[in-house]
């Protein structure tokens, strides 16, 4: 029968019997054919829980088949040796048997003498990978012949199966940048061609391989892949968002094509994606209500099929980006009876993390604080990397002053001075320099004399306030100096976009609980927000933007 007859037919029938029925039928094929039908067998018959009928390997067609691989393995075509090698991989044919030693051998011999195609070593390749892992030691030599090749040339297939070898050779500590130069150059060339599971494996190499020079190929895979979000596997799409952290991406319609994705999917999604989505949502500092929204419910309804990491990979976020849903009373209602059930098996800094996560938005864990607070726990914090850092530390005493200042009926154990901070890391909320500078500008044109504000001023509850201003009790300013008769002090947050989620008004949460406290501190807080000032071009219009602001009761400046 003609090949290409067989092919068409053989691709028709969705079931061993029907395969084996139709060879049967055939007086000659040719190894080609022959190879094709056992891959043909391999994708009816295999699915994710591996071989569906093991029946099918004592069929006496498909035992002549094999029969004739393992005695006529010399004779067969490239093509025919490797695409068997491939189909009876996948069948979970015992690599120890003498079927798959001949072909291995065979494969091998041929690779030795330099023999095969890029097609062809790209097909040896993937089958080692399968058979042996990335501890195969045929693999280098691959990737030495690999490098001979008109790489130009290349399909997509080819190109993806020999990022996957590199992938795991160089991890090896085997070096093989010019041929990764040259394939990320070929690669760039070919990207609109690639399909959503190629562009995932090709990403998922870039940042095994620290490809962190291949911007441009790195810019054009992540374009590509928003419109390949809707259909990206779970697998695929963790890559993706692994590779747009790794390489700092930050793409607005690939957010805008996650939120049309994730809330329609978000009920067939693996948890393990979902904790991704909000890793990267974090990281970024996107707040985006559509995917929070759905993963508030996702979690109200599944929470108990949770890891503990999951558990807090799906809430964390809500407190780092100050972020309630509308269903944020039946959120924290299901967390809280989680933690009831399951506290015991969270790890100590995860379960730091999530708590500190929730005063940040005003829910406050009382329940839990004495466990927080006891040493037993803070002996395990320290015991466990990266023990009590000035992160961990600064965490501790910000929920010990959260229970001190916004829930007073708190009784429980207090946290140990030794384990509290005298003034708050800035991760995000040192100050916008320029607005900083522009601010104070303004302020000395307002008040005349730089002695009536202190800026970055430490305060004895830990806090640092960026402008400090002291009034006396008629309202006259004060010298930022002066320590008595102080009747009113105003803390001025100069709030840059630093402070803020990413294209959003949306304060972060550890500003918005730093201004919650200094207010209850006794400070008048005032925010000087970017958005308010950026097209304020003089600094007349600052200093009169900044009396609205700080002295709304008085009227004009003086000249």
């Amino acid at each position: 029968m003609d090949e290409q007859l067989f092919f068409e037919k053989l691709n028709n029938l969705c079931t061993s019997k029907e395969i084996f029925y139709f060879l049967s039928s055939l007086e000659v094929m040719s190894d080609t054919m022959a190879s094709g039908a056992l891959q043909r067998i391999s994708e009816v018959e295999v699915d994710d829980n591996g071989l569906k009928n093991p029946a099918l390997l004592e069929n006496e067609v498909f035992r002549a088949l094999c029969f004739q691989f393992e005695f006529e393995c010399s004779k067969l075509s490239n093509t025919g040796l490797l695409n068997a090698l491939q189909a009876l991989i996948k069948l979970r044919i015992d690599p120890q048997s003498t079927l798959m030693a001949s072909l291995l051998s065979e494969s091998e011999e041929r690779l030795g003498k330099g023999q095969l195609t890029a097609e062809n070593l790209c097909a040896l390749g993937e089958s080692l990978l399968e058979l042996e892992g990335p501890s195969c030691a045929t693999l280098e030599q691959i990737v030495n012949h690999m490098e001979e090749k008109d790489i130009e040339r290349w399909s997509p297939r080819e190109i993806v199966m020999v990022y996957k070898i590199l992938q795991v050779t160089v991890r090896e500590g085997k070096q093989c940048q010019n041929l990764l130069n040259r394939l990320n150059s070929v690669t760039l060339c070919t990207v609109s061609q690639l399909s959503p599971n190629f562009a995932s494996v090709i990403l998922n190499s870039l940042v095994v391989l620290r490809q962190t020079q291949a911007v441009p190929l790195v810019t054009a895979l992540c374009k590509l892949s928003v419109k390949h979000v809707p259909y990206f596997t779970d697998h695929e799409l963790v890559n993706v968002l692994e590779a747009f952290l790794y390489f700092g991406q930050k793409v607005q319609i690939f957010t805008e094509a996650l939120e049309r994705h994730v809330p329609e999917s978000i009920l067939t999604m693996h948890p393990q994606t979902v904790s991704k989505v909000m890793q990267y949502c974090c990281k970024k500092m996107i707040l985006s209500k559509p995917i929070f929204d759905a993963v508030a419910e996702s979690f109200i309804s599944n929470a108990d099929r949770l890891t503990t990491d999951q558990i807090a990979a799906y809430i964390i976020p809500f407190g780092i980006l100050n972020y309630l849903p509308p269903s944020a009373s039946s959120l924290f209602r299901k967390l809280e009876t989680v933690l009831h059930t399951r506290l015991r098996y969270f790890q100590p800094h995860t379960l730091l993390n999530l708590l500190h996560s929730c005063v940040l938005i005003q829910r406050y864990p009382i329940n839990f604080l004495p466990k927080i607070f006891s040493p037993y726990f803070l002996q395990k914090l320290q015991a466990q990397p990266p023990g009590l850092n000035r992160v961990v530390m600064s965490q501790l005493t910000q929920l010990f002053l959260t229970v001190t200042l916004e829930c007073p009926f708190y009784e429980g154990p207090k946290l140990l001075s030794k384990y509290q901070v005298k003034a708050f890391p800035t991760l995000h909320s040192s100050p916008d320099v320029h607005l900083f500078k522009r601010v104070k500008t303004g302020l000395l044109y307002l008040l005349k004399k730089r002695i009536y504000f202190a800026s970055e001023v430490s305060t004895p509850y830990f806090y640092v306030v960026d402008i400090e201003i002291k009034l006396d009790e008629e309202g006259f300013v004060l010298p930022a100096a002066q320590l008595e008769e102080v009747h009113r002090r105003i803390a001025l947050c100069v709030d840059g976009q630093n402070r803020f989620c990413a294209h959003s008004h949306n304060l972060l949460g550890e500003e918005a609980i730093k201004q919650r406290h200094l207010q209850l501190l006794g400070y008048e807080v005032v925010q000087i927000p970017f958005f308010e000032t950026e097209n304020l071009r003089n600094t007349r219009k600052i200093a009169d933007y900044l009396h609205k602001k700080i002295f709304p009761c008085t009227y004009g400046l003086s000249n």
